[in-house]
C-alpha cells in the first residue's frame, strides 16, 4: 500500500509539472486519492469526508488569516506611496553608483519581504528598483535577481511565513522564530554576496538615465526640487515608513501574537498617511484589493491543509512508515548532503516544495517518526529559501525577469548557487541541533 501511495504521489507531480491541473485541484484530488488508498472510510472517525475534507480544509486558517492581513498591508504600502518612497529614497541616495543603488534596493526588498511574499512584494519593491538598477548600469538579470534575493532575506522574518510553518508542522510560534532567526544570517551574507559579485561579472550595462537633461535644469534650489519632486511622486511623510517594520517591533521586541502585530502594521500605515476623512473609503479599497491578492494563496493552503490531512491517516502512517524509515537519512553528515543534493527537487513544482508536494513529505516524516518536528522545519524553511528565488515557475521570479527583460531560467542559473548555499547552511544548523 506505501507503494502505491508513493505512485500517487509521483502521478501528483506529473499533473503539476505537466500544468495538466493547478497546483491546488492536484493536491486536494491527491488528498483524496492518498485517503482512499490508505483505507479510510467514507464518513466517521479519520474518514475522507469528515477528517481529510472537512477538518483539513480549514486547517492552516490562521496563516490564510495572516497571509490576508499582509497583503493587506503591502497593498496599503502600495497605494498610499510608502513602497514607492522607499525605493526612491535609496535610488537617490546611491546616485551612479550601481552597487550601492542595488545595495539599498536589495535592503527595502527584504524590508518589504518581510510584509508579504511572491508577486505583490516583488511589484513593490521593483517597480521602481529594476529600472533604477539597470539605468545606473546593474545587469538585467542581476536586477531581477537582486530583488529576489532581497524578498528572500527577508522572508525569515515574514510573519505569515512563521505562521504556516507554525501551523502545518503543528509547532509553537516561538520555535518557528528561533529557527529562522538561526536561517537570517545565512540568507542576508548571500544575498549581499549575490550583489556584490553578480553586479561586476558582466561591468556595467547602461540602458536608460534615471532623470532626463530637462528635470535636471530645472531652476530653484535643491530643497525646492525635492518637495516638488515629492508632491509630484506623492511621496510618503518619514514616519510612515516604519509601517513594515512595526509588525517585526511588536512580535520579536514585544512578543505579541503574529496577527495582533501584522494588524498593528495595518493601523501605522494607514493613520500615518491618510487623512481622518478618508480612512473609511481606503479602509475598504486597500481590504478588498488585498483579498484580490490573497486569493490565489489562501486556496493553497487550503489544498495543502486537505493534504496533510490525508498523510496523516492512521492508514497513510502505517503505510509510508518502512518506506521513509528505509530511506531517509539518520546521521547528521549524511543528512547534511543527501538533502543538499535533492534541492532541485523543490524547483519546478517539484515534490519537496513546501507549497506543494513538499508539505505532504513534510506531514509522513513528522507523523512517522522519521525525523523531530523541527528537523523537518529546518529542512522546508531551508528549501523555501531557494523555492521563493529560483523557481522559474513562481509568480515573483516570473515577473521580475519578464519586468527586467530577462528569461526565468536566467534568473534561476544566475541565483541558485547562492540559493543552493543558503539552504546548506540551514541544514547544517538543523542537523547540528537536531540530529
Amino acid at each position: 500500500m506505501g507503494i502505491v501511495i508513493l505512485l500517487l504521489m509521483l502521478a501528483g507531480v506529473g499533473l503539476m509539472l505537466a500544468r495538466v491541473l493547478p497546483t491546488a485541484f492536484a493536491l486536494v484530488l491527491l488528498g483524496v486519492a492518498i485517503a482512499v488508498a490508505a483505507g479510510a472510510p467514507l464518513t466517521g472517525e479519520n474518514s475522507i469526508l469528515d477528517t481529510v475534507l472537512q477538518e483539513g480544509a480549514p486547517a492552516l486558517a490562521a496563516t490564510m488569516l495572516a497571509v490576508l492581513i499582509g497583503s493587506w498591508l503591502g497593498k496599503l504600502m502600495e497605494e498610499t506611496g510608502i513602497a514607492g518612497t522607499l525605493v526612491r529614497k535609496i535610488v537617490e541616495f546611491g546616485g551612479d553608483r550601481p552597487t550601492v543603488v542595488a545595495l539599498g534596493v536589495l535592503a527595502v526588498s527584504a524590508l518589504v519581504g518581510t510584509v508579504t511574499g511572491s508577486a505583490p512584494a516583488a511589484m513593490m519593491a521593483g517597480i521602481i528598483g529594476i529600472p533604477a538598477m539597470i539605468a545606473v548600469g546593474v545587469p538585467k538579470t542581476t536586477a531581477a535577481g537582486t530583488i529576489l534575493m532581497g524578498i528572500a532575506a527577508g522572508m525569515p522574518f515574514e510573519l505569515p511565513v512563521w505562521q504556516f510553518f507554525s501551523t502545518a508542522l503543528e509547532l509553537p510560534v516561538d520555535t518557528v522564530k528561533g529557527f529562522m532567526l538561526k536561517l537570517f544570517p545565512f540568507a542576508a551574507f548571500f544575498a549581499v554576496l549575490f550583489v556584490l559579485v553578480e553586479s561586476r561579472r558582466k561591468g556595467v550595462e547602461h540602458a536608460w538615465s534615471l532623470a532626463s537633461a530637462a528635470e535636471r535644469d530645472k531652476g530653484g534650489s535643491p530643497r525646492e526640487r525635492r518637495r516638488a519632486r515629492a508632491r509630484r511622486m506623492g511621496d510618503a511623510p518619514w514616519y510612515a515608513l516604519l509601517a513594515p517594520v512595526v509588525p517585526l517591533v511588536l512580535a520579536l521586541g514585544l512578543d505579541l501574537p503574529i496577527i495582533p502585530s501584522m494588524l498593528g502594521g495595518v493601523l501605522w500605515a494607514l493613520l500615518t498617511t491618510t487623512r481622518p476623512g478618508h480612512l473609511n473609503k481606503r479602509l475598504l479599497r486597500t481590504l478588498y484589493g488585498g483579498f484580490e491578492i490573497a486569493a490565489p494563496p489562501i486556496v493553497l493552503f487550503v489544498a495543502i491543509g486537505v493534504l496533510l490531512a490525508a498523510v496523516k491517516l492512521p492508514g497513510a502512517v502505517e503505510a509510508l512508515n518502512p518506506l521513509v524509515e528505509a530511506v531517509a537519512p539518520g546521521n547528521p553528515v549524511v543528512f547534511v548532503l543527501v538533502f543538499t543534493l535533492l534541492v532541485p527537487l523543490c524547483l519546478y513544482r517539484g515534490p519537496l516544495n513546501v507549497y506543494g508536494l513538499g508539505a505532504g513529505i513534510a506531514g509522513v516524516l513528522i507523523a512517522a517518526g522519521i525525523y523531530p518536528a523541527v528537523a523537518v522545519l529546518g529542512l522546508t524553511a531551508s528549501y523555501n529559501q531557494v523555492f521563493g528565488v529560483s523557481d522559474p515557475t513562481s509568480t515573483q521570479t516570473v515577473w521580475a525577469a519578464q519586468y527586467s527583460g530577462v528569461g526565468p531560467q536566467q534568473v534561476m542559473l544566475r541565483t541558485l548557487p547562492y540559493v543552493w548555499c543558503v539552504a546548506l547552511g540551514g541544514l547544517i544548523v538543523t542537523a547540528a541541533t537536531q540530529l
